[in-house]
């Protein structure tokens, strides 16, 4: 007999009528601002979203936060009965892959050409891209959603000292003052984390580090190419990346028990399907993230983001009914109101050199 969570998680097919139509309104996003040659047209949905701005950039962040919080759900379901991050990383990416290649097939968007140069700048970005992501799913598999993201909140932490250390860039003090409480919050939190254990903090730290150099590659690799090429692109290269050791480090144990175990657990169309969505959502959230980027100013980008964090955070909390420690919980808080603070003192000082640097008119 299954054990309760195992009947929770057969439930879980409930939201295919919510993937479902995630999928059509992105399609329909993309499909509706694009013609087939790629350039933009005027749409009946345009005039819809010059009419109503506001509306339609909260519609994105909900479907940014819906999408990443689906996404982390499911993905932490899997690992309970098929724990293996590096192959479920691959699976992430082959999905993302192929439904990059049907848009481009259909012209939504259109693809980009891409030459040698601009696949030297972008090869860099991607290994840090896979590295991180594989990374993060060693310890999503490790430990509970809610350390890991916990301890992904020192992201800004390392930002900050590649910035100054690596690409010589001058950091304020302020902004290193408000990066304090971020450390001892993850510290706070590591302490009594229930679920605590070295791979799992490990793993996110090498995610941090890995995300950090992707950051600064990306700044090198900045081009024309619009959001969405740049991300295939990335997502294709990164596929390339994680294919290796995915094979090296679970290939034996995926042949021998891995796969049978989970057919086992919960049927083969089962694990076929939620290997498929968890694909699709974590392409759909990463493009989603990027398009909302192009719509608000960094200091909204900048609350939005810690926001999604607090989102996932306590919605991992209720579905997994994970138990934390009172410390774990104070150490959490402060974390985030760091990064809070960390990330309005950027973007105001974003924001400003972006008004001085802009021509008077």
């Amino acid at each position: 007999m299954p054990s309760k969570s195992n009947r929770n998680f057969r439930d879980f097919p409930s939201f295919s009528r919510w993937e479902e139509l995630c999928s059509l309104l992105y399609l329909y996003l993309e499909c509706g601002a694009l013609d087939s040659s790629g350039d933009a047209k005027i749409v009946e949905a345009s005039g819809f979203a010059e009419k109503y701005p506001a509306l339609v950039t909260g519609f994105f962040f909900f479907m940014w936060y819906f999408l990443n919080v689906i996404f982390n759900i499911l993905n932490k379901k899997i690992y309970n009965y098929f724990p293996y991050p590096y192959f479920v990383s691959v699976v992430h990416l082959i999905v993302g892959v192929a439904y990059c290649l049907v848009s481009w097939a259909v012209g939504a968007p259109k693809r980009a050409p891409i030459d040698g140069q601009l696949l030297g700048l972008l090869t860099p970005v991607s290994f840090c891209h896979a590295l991180g992501h594989v990374m993060t799913n060693v310890s999503f598999a490790a430990v509970a959603v809610s350390f890991t993201h916990t301890i992904k909140a020192l992201e800004p932490f390392f930002s900050a000292a590649a910035s100054q250390f690596i690409l010589g860039q001058q950091i304020s003090l302020p902004l290193w003052l408000s990066l304090t409480p971020v450390v001892l919050g993850v510290s706070m939190a590591s302490l009594t984390e229930l679920s605590f254990n070295w791979t799992g903090f490990v793993s996110a730290m090498i995610s941090n580090i890995a995300f950090t150099y992707r950051n600064i590659y990306s700044k090198k690799a900045m081009t024309g190419m619009d959001s969405t090429n740049v991300y295939a692109y990335i997502s294709i290269l990164s596929l390339l990346f994680c294919i290796p050791p995915a094979v090296v480090m679970e290939g034996p144990k995926l042949l021998q028990h891995g796969f049978a175990d989970a057919i086992a657990k919960v049927g083969m169309v089962k694990f076929l399907s939620d290997l498929f969505w968890v694909g699709m959502f974590y392409h759909l959230y990463n493009q989603i993230a990027n398009n909302t980027l192009e719509r608000v100013a960094p200091l909204t980008h900048a609350v939005g983001n810690v926001l999604k964090r607090v989102f996932v955070i306590g919605f991992s909390i209720v579905i997994f009914g994970n138990k934390i420690s009172t410390q774990t919980g104070i150490g959490t808080g402060i974390a985030i109101a760091g990064v809070t603070i960390y990330s309005l003192i950027k973007a105001k000082m974003e924001e400003e050199k972006r008004k001085g640097a802009a021509p008077k008119v």
